[in-house]
């Protein structure tokens, strides 16, 4: 059922999600979805935590080549169904604080994880302290921006967009 209602957020969006068909992609009788979830946004906010993890951020000793990795891997994700899902989802929860919510855990989790590498990368001397939430913004906007506009693959733009950035901490920093 949640992977039912991913594929149909990604299509229609949260305001266009119907129980009913949530129920006959996923092979269920609309009861249960609705006991499972007697709430649009509850389903929609399950959907999204339970697949929305599938973008790790490594941490090899070497920030340059995690951050290029980490902004193709997703690109690509925003590519899939999931990703289009998060994609409307964001939009959705500018206005509807129960998707908000989730967006936001998911959001904070993926700014902590880059935050515990570039806090490594810093020990290491290959950065200037910095603050994920900053960083992050500035690295995942152009890939949005990218996959918004149906451009390209990001694999070549991954590793100038990651340059570019990291160029400029450095600079600003002294």
């Amino acid at each position: 059922m949640l992977e039912a209602t991913l594929r149909l957020v990604a299509r229609d969006g949260i305001a266009g999600l119907r129980y009913e068909e949530v129920a006959e992609l996923a092979g269920v009788h609309k009861t249960s979805v609705y006991r499972n979830w007697p709430d649009r946004e509850e389903l929609v906010t399950a959907a999204l935590l339970r697949y929305s993890g599938s973008v790790e951020l490594e941490d090899t000793g070497d920030l340059r080549h995690d951050l290029v990795d980490y902004l193709v891997a997703l690109a690509d994700l925003l590519f899939t169904t999931t990703g289009r899902a998060m994609q409307r989802a964001i939009q959705s929860a500018r206005e509807n604080l129960e998707v908000a919510l989730p967006v936001n855990r998911i959001f904070e989790q993926r700014v902590a994880r880059l935050q515990q590498v570039v806090d490594h990368a810093v020990a290491r001397g290959e950065l200037p302290p910095v603050d994920g939430y900053f960083l992050a913004e500035m690295l995942t906007g152009p890939v949005h921006l990218y996959v918004s506009r149906g451009l390209h693959p990001f694999t070549t733009e991954a590793e100038r967009v990651t340059d570019v950035v990291l160029a400029g901490l450095r600079h600003t920093a002294g």
